[in-house]
């Protein structure tokens, strides 16, 4: 059964064009400011939260059911919430789940996330829709007093994603070692014991389902801060370097990210894989830009061609930026397209073992469609050290 908004609404979205929803406040109280994104997955809602990619942003869950199965240590992308809030059309009942570990509200309050239930988020969508992603001021007070005109304010003053380094934000502190392998049942995470590969794994706000499908196709993963230089990553003798995914806008993480790949390009045998963010900011380096969006693709049944073979996958998204396939230079080829609006999603370099990828493989929440990538850069390691 659907919530119902109660006389005094204890929770207030306010949206920079001064449009205000009210509702029902969970989680954390408080304030914060981000850009509103919608987010069409059907499940996943704690690895949603937990990506580092949604740095900056407050999440608009349009399934619906959110909170049903509560939350668990297992499915966190990693440590702590990176979404800075959530906005759900009912307020979510108790958790039934065999899995279950904490309610949602509860695992929101305590690490200091504000959510809105109460919503009608489809209309909340169409707005996002036609007017693109907005800045918005989320507000929490279980008192229910909302100074409605400072909210819209603070909306108002946010300075938006364009040119902001979010990586900086989300990057591991030092680097450190994976070996941890994709869930299975019934042990849970099993260790990667027999390794074929040495991986260096660019941090750029990496989740832990993309490091463990690395260490499931046979890799020995070092992950290192966004900031690391070519000689850091060589200093390894990695046998292939993975760009993860992440936050923000690519060509400000590109300042100091773009030079570091372009050294690591020098060498045209070792193979290079980027997802999402990594895969934008390949494309800066071999000379192509990148675009912000309209509102971006954020879910798990997103359409993807590959171009190459003409088979559509269905990919889980989440990213506000794109890269510009128009500006892409020769020898540099367009190897997947999105089906709902023909926007770039992956790019490899002619002849060499560099690819990359704007959708998630590794499926965390989605379809499993893309895993064959992850295959893909381990033979591509096997070829190099039997070359």
């Amino acid at each position: 059964m659907a919530s119902i908004v109660p006389n005094t609404p204890t929770a207030c979205l306010a949206l920079a064009d001064g449009t205000v929803f009210y509702g029902v406040g969970f989680g954390a109280t408080g304030q914060t400011v981000a850009e509103l994104c919608f987010n069409t997955a059907m499940t996943g809602y704690q690895e949603i939260m937990t990506d580092p990619s949604y740095a900056g942003q407050i999440v608009t869950f349009t399934f619906p059911h959110i909170g049903n199965v509560g939350v668990n240590p297992d499915d966190d992308e990693t440590g702590n919430p990176v979404a800075a809030g959530m906005v759900v059309k009912w307020d979510p009942t108790a958790p039934s789940s065999w899995r279950s570990a904490q309610a949602l509200k509860d695992w929101l309050a305590a690490r200091g996330r504000i959510a809105i239930g109460g919503i009608d988020t489809r209309r909340l969508t169409r707005a996002i829709r036609q007017q693109g992603a907005p800045h918005v001021a989320l507000a929490h007070d279980p008192e229910g007093k909302f100074d409605v005109a400072a909210l819209v304010a603070a909306a108002r003053g946010f300075a938006g994603l364009e040119g902001m380094d979010l990586a900086r934000e989300v990057t591991c502190a030092q680097s450190y070692r994976w070996n941890e392998m994709r869930w299975a049942w019934p042990d849970g995470y099993p260790t990667q014991e027999a390794p074929k590969f040495k991986v260096v794994a660019v941090d750029y706000g990496a989740k832990r389902n993309i490091l463990r499908c690395l260490a499931s196709a046979g890799c020995d993963v070092t992950v290192l801060p966004a900031s690391a230089t070519a000689a850091d990553i060589l200093a390894h003798e990695p046998d292939g370097v993975f760009l993860s995914n992440g936050p923000g806008d690519p060509a400000a993480t590109g300042e100091y990210a773009v030079p570091m790949i372009r050294d690591i390009l020098t060498d045209e045998t070792l193979p290079v894989f980027g997802i999402c963010l990594g895969h934008q900011m390949l494309a800066l380096a071999l000379g192509g830009t990148t675009v912000k969006m309209n509102h971006g693709h954020h879910g798990a049944n997103h359409p993807v061609k590959d171009m190459d073979t003409g088979k559509v996958e269905i990919t889980s998204m989440n990213h506000g930026f794109a890269v510009d396939a128009q500006t892409l230079p020769e020898g540099v080829v367009e190897t997947h397209r999105s089906l709902f609006d023909g926007s770039n999603c992956g790019i490899r370099v002619t002849g060499r073992p560099v690819w990359s990828v704007q959708h998630h493989p590794e499926a965390s929440p989605g379809p499993q469609d893309s895993f064959y990538l992850f295959e893909r850069f381990a033979a591509a390691m096997a070829a190099r050290k039997t070359a």
